[in-house]
């Protein structure tokens, strides 16, 4: 049966959202953040030589420049003042929440509430001064060792540098902003925007690879049908979770003796993107340090035999490379949802208001209970984001399809649509709500 909520979700229309006032200024306000952002990707670094950074994009295709290209919109190819992203930041988010996992003094810091949020975030963006500051000498050095600098010194690195510390924090400044003030998370839309800029270039490589006669009329249908059924399951396994039946004691109420319940939803994909994050940037190193090394390390050394042999070896779409990339999306999988989710101190909540799960005693075996079902439903999400990355992987390499169906891309690109609907929806939920308060407070002074 319906609840009231859903059935006023199912009456929202265009109409509705032309009276949200609030909502549409929110609306404009993350499409203009947004605007900015993509005008900053093409904003240059100072005393870059375009001409040398391009054939250098030539040579280095397909490593960890192109993993940081694709989630910074082309910024990183074209050597923005925005180059770095938000990558930083997020890299420096995932540092402090490990950090707060295993130090005591950081635990403590988190429990104190807002104060302690307030200073955690606080770290974080100390934490992405640092990174920022620490990737863009190396960055600059790169460009120095490729020849791409116009007048190579210390002055030149110090200039990268202070402007790609200076883009990271404004972004990470507007993603605050557009969380505050428009719709949905700042951070993760500012990824999503970069993703969906590369979009246009794949559909373009798409179509001319159909006009051409390389791609076929069954083989276009079939990469459509592919993208819209992976797209349609990810929908259902982000939304899919575990619920919990969680009873509280029996109170006393004007109708006798009630007990409440609730229930604790744990989703199946606890862990989100990270896992493809990490193993992804873990398996391309090797290339990318073979990329930078060029004809230098070949035949030199033992050492740069190995390198090379390396790189053949964990090319994309390699078995070797699709089988280390399964396995660490599964090791991320599991070692993140612990760091999320900690089922001690949840029972330990649990017991402390009183709530209790149906036929579990409090305290401890509550605790078992929740690792041994917290465990089986990561297996099945580890199983899940590993064909969401391998099966893209796979079409891309063995099919030579001119259109890069990343699967992190899609998981970021539909996670962070959902959740931005999942907000609109909310707002135009509240004002609904609003108009029938409204409403009602008139019917009762006409009463009286």
């Amino acid at each position: 049966m319906a609840s009231a909520a859903d059935s006023l979700a199912s009456s929202i229309s265009l109409s509705k959202f032309a009276q949200a006032t609030d909502l549409k200024k929110r609306l404009w306000f993350t499409i203009g953040a947004l605007i900015v952002f993509r005008l900053l990707s093409y904003i240059p670094l100072p005393g870059v030589d375009p001409t040398a950074l391009g054939a250098l994009a030539q040579r280095t295709t397909g490593g960890v420049l192109d993993f940081f290209n694709n989630f910074s919109g082309g910024s990183f190819k074209r050597a923005s003042i925005i180059a770095l992203g938000v990558m930083p930041y997020i890299t420096a988010s995932i540092v402090v929440q490990l950090a707060t996992s295993l130090s005591p003094t950081l635990a403590s810091i988190k429990k104190e509430g807002e104060s302690g949020r307030k200073r955690l975030n606080q770290y974080t963006r100390y934490g992405t001064v640092g990174l920022t500051a620490i990737q863009g000498y190396f960055v600059a050095a790169t460009l120095e060792a490729q020849n791409v600098s116009v007048e190579p010194g210390m002055l030149f690195r110090i200039g990268v540098v202070v402007s790609l510390v200076g883009g990271t924090m404004f972004l990470m400044w507007l993603g605050e902003q557009i969380t505050a003030r428009g719709i949905g998370n700042g951070v993760s839309l500012i990824i999503m925007a970069g993703i969906v800029a590369n979009l246009p270039t794949n559909l373009y490589n798409l179509a001319e690879g159909g006009r051409t006669g390389d791609l076929g009329a069954g083989r276009l249908i079939g990469i459509i049908v592919a993208v819209v059924a992976i797209v349609l399951f990810i929908c259902f396994m982000e939304r899919a979770q575990r619920r919990i039946l969680i009873q509280y004691p029996k109170r006393q109420t004007a109708r006798g003796v009630q007990s409440d319940r609730s229930h604790l939803p744990l989703k199946l994909n606890t862990a989100g993107v990270i896992p493809p994050i990490f193993a992804s940037s873990l398996l391309l190193m090797p290339l990318t340090i073979t990329q930078f090394a060029g004809s230098k390390v070949q035949g030199e050394s033992w050492w740069g035999d190995v390198i090379i042999t390396l790189n053949q070896y964990l090319q994309h779409g390699s078995p070797i490379y699709m089988a280390l990339y399964g396995a660490g999306i599964i090791f991320f999988s599991f070692f993140y949802t612990a760091v999320v989710f900690n089922p001690e101190e949840t029972a330990d909540n649990l017991k402390r208001y009183g709530g209790f799960i149906p036929g579990i005693r409090p305290g401890k075996n509550t605790e078992v209970y929740f690792d041994y079902v917290l465990t089986r439903i990561t297996v099945i999400g580890a199983g899940y984001l590993a064909i969401i990355c391998l099966v893209p992987e796979y079409l891309v390499s063995a099919l030579k399809i001119p259109f890069y169906l990343g699967g992190t891309s899609l998981l970021i690109v539909v996670n962070v649509t959902m959740d931005t609907v999942t907000q609109i929806q909310s707002h135009l939920l509240a004002h609904q709500y609003g108009d029938l308060i409204k409403k009602a407070k008139l019917k009762g002074g006409r009463l009286r």
